[in-house]
């Protein structure tokens, strides 16, 4: 097999695979914020080129275990491009679709939902009917922006009013905290949105703090969901034993692909957390997700990325690099589960390998915001 790596416009990294009997996949590798360090680690996989396309599992356990250094976002988002790519030639290689190789649909259709709201909320209400109109009938959006480590009450005020609003509209919402606040304000904030029913609160804490948010867990009945930074079942494990979450969120992209997030939804499954996998990202990783989604039984909601507000309008969005867009089609909360082979969709190679020329060219890889207080020190974003 040989391999391509494409950089794309908003923020997308895109591998291309084809097997020796010309079947090509497509997988993606995005790790937002470190394009550049993705790319060195594919480039070490090249060594796998040549190698069976149909043999998964011995690949991805060498790429995992056979160096003494492993794990991580980079190696694994790495990684993931290639797994996605590999379960994609698979499924046309058979005439199938990935999940009736992971044994079969379980459900018809995927509910769904999509971001309402950026960092400075700005036309949130706008953003949330527009959603409601598409179909959507569930929402997130990010509860604040930077907080100090201890910061005033009333910088949560703001928070919980716009739940309020948002949830009149008749949508589900749920609050992503993204890390933003420590342990002090999140208890406080997470207190404060339980009477209003948010669908989830995400990322209360940090990564790494396991006990942390078994504790605020102690203390509210909202489902708590994380994971797009974690990177393995074991990153996972403290988390279910602790009962720290409701929701399990693996990224496809970052967590070893298909066969990883396969393999958390059945260990989650054990712990009675359910499923709902990050993908604020491209079409590749969604259709990824959407075929993991179909197959297990404890899933719960997709994200999808259309219209996110980091997308570039006009430039490249969700649909952008789809020969049919029509198949990521929301009706009723919903997205039919994809019956084509591989992944089931088709990817325009042609509008990638111009985009990807052009965005190299021009574009510097994209960056997250770095924040800081009104003292000088970082806050995170």
């Amino acid at each position: 097999m040989s391999r391509q790596t494409f950089r794309v416009p908003p923020r997308w990294l895109f591998v291309r695979v084809e097997a020796s009997n010309g079947t090509v996949g497509w997988g993606e590798a995005t790790l937002e914020g470190h394009t550049e360090a993705v790319e060195g680690a594919l480039a070490d996989l090249q060594r796998f080129v040549g190698a069976r396309a149909d043999r998964i599992q011995d690949i991805w356990q060498t790429a995992v275990r056979g160096r003494f250094y492993a794990g991580g976002p980079v190696l694994m988002s790495a990684l993931s491009g290639l797994d996605i790519a590999l379960w994609d030639i698979k499924g046309k290689t058979l005439g199938v679709p990935i999940h009736a190789l992971l044994g079969g649909a379980v459900r018809d259709r995927v509910r769904v939902y999509g971001w309402v709201g950026g960092d400075d909320f700005a036309g949130l209400l706008a953003a949330a009917q527009r959603r409601k109109a598409q179909g959507f009938t569930a929402v997130k959006m990010n509860a604040t922006d930077a907080v100090a480590w201890i910061d005033s009450p009333t910088e949560l005020d703001d928070a919980v009013q716009r739940l309020r609003d948002v949830r009149a509209l008749g949508l589900d919402v749920g609050v992503d905290f993204h890390g933003r606040l420590h342990k002090g304000m999140a208890r406080q904030l997470a207190r404060l949105l339980e009477p209003h029913q948010p669908l989830f609160i995400e990322e209360p804490l940090l990564p790494g703090h396991p006990q942390e948010t078994a504790d605020l867990a102690q203390l509210i009945s909202t489902p708590i969901a994380l994971g797009e930074r974690l990177f393995s079942r074991s990153d996972f494990r403290p988390y279910l034993e602790g009962r720290a979450i409701s929701i399990a969120q693996p990224d496809v992209s970052h967590c070893g692909g298909i066969s990883e997030l396969f393999r958390i939804a059945a260990l989650t499954e054990t712990y009675d957390v359910g499923l709902a996998p990050h993908c604020p990202l491209g079409p590749i990783a969604l259709a990824a997700c959407m075929q993991v989604a179909a197959a297990v039984p404890n899933f719960f909601i997709q994200e999808m990325s259309w219209e996110i507000h980091y997308n570039q309008p006009g430039i490249a969005d969700l649909y952008t690099y789809l020969e049919d867009p029509s198949v990521f089609s929301v009706k009723d909360g919903h997205v039919d589960i994809l019956p084509g082979p591989g992944l089931g969709i088709g990817i325009n190679e042609t509008l990638v390998r111009e985009k990807s020329q052009m965005h190299v060219a021009n574009d510097p890889a994209w960056r997250n915001p770095v924040w800081r207080g009104d003292d000088g020190s970082l806050r995170d974003w």
